[in-house]
């Protein structure tokens, strides 16, 4: 078994994360997977313009942590996408909220 695949059964073994590397920089993968998100009731927007972004959870390097939600100033001509994790094999990997078209 070489080097690095050595490296990574020991990390998955003991249940902790694998540094990945992504286009936007160091991203982590979890072996453990999140729980389910909180069912949150959004406050009335802040004024026109505004648009509620969903809470998630959030990998703080041992156990997972809900981030609540919050309201953002809208992007024109755009939607946001909320933060969430993608099941990669073994490993449960963050993609954060962004704004897309």
């Amino acid at each position: 078994m070489n080097k690095k695949l050595s490296i990574a059964a020991v990390l998955v073994a003991a249940g902790l994360t694998l540094p990945a590397i992504s286009q936007a920089g160091v991203a982590v993968d979890i072996n453990v997977a999140p729980p389910a998100p909180v069912v949150e009731t959004p406050p009335p927007p802040p004024q026109p313009g505004y648009v509620w972004t969903a809470g998630y959870w959030s990998w703080d390097g041992a156990r997972y942590v809900w981030v609540p939600g919050t309201y953002v100033v809208e992007h024109p001509g755009m939607h946001w996408v909320p933060a969430h994790y993608v099941r990669r094999l073994l490993f449960y990997h963050y993609v954060p909220g962004h704004w897309a078209y």
